[in-house]
């Protein structure tokens, strides 16, 4: 369920009708940008520590 709903999130899936403003919009496009570079992060700590 919860990956369904980040995925859905992360893809600009509409969830449910809600009126979109400029500052919801802004939130959103900056919490796609937090998660993305976390992941990124995530992945390139994986990499080092599995190099060593």
């Amino acid at each position: 369920m919860i990956f369904q709903k980040l995925i859905s999130y992360l893809t600009f899936r509409k969830q449910t009708e809600v009126k979109s403003t400029f500052n919801l919009r802004m939130m959103h496009g900056m919490n796609r940008i937090s998660i993305l570079m976390f992941v990124i992060a995530l992945i390139v700590i994986i990499v080092r520590f599995s190099i060593k």
